[in-house]
């Protein structure tokens, strides 16, 4: 079955830098688009990346452009979300999902907290 499990959440400084991941297994990666949402305490999850399957092309939501980047390892069956410069309102559950034959699929999640 599909798996997503996320991991390299943790605290950070503001400024700071993160690296999250999100392990995929059940599907073929490959050819699966993936996307990162975050969901802050009493706020909807909102799409903050997403990375396309064969062409790898990307897309942001406009408050982490320039500072998120997500990438993909099709050989290790992971995408990334490299987080620079973040800020306290990054605060939030993030979360790995991808949608296979019309069933989304989602991790359990992985707490960023910025804060000095």
């Amino acid at each position: 079955q599909v798996q997503l499990v996320e991991s390299g959440g943790g605290l950070v400084q503001p400024g700071g830098s993160l690296r999250l991941s999100c392990a995929a297994s059940g599907f073929t990666f490959r050819s699966a688009a993936m996307s990162w949402y975050r969901q802050a305490p009493g706020q909807e999850r909102e799409l903050v990346a997403t990375i396309a399957s064969v062409s790898g092309s990307t897309d942001y939501t406009d408050s982490v452009k320039g500072r998120f980047t997500i990438s993909r390892d099709n050989g290790k069956n992971t995408v990334y979300l490299q987080m620079n410069s973040l800020k306290p309102e990054d605060t939030a559950v993030y979360f790995c999902r991808t949608r296979r034959g019309g069933t989304d699929y989602w991790g359990q999640g992985t707490q960023v907290t910025v804060s000095s």
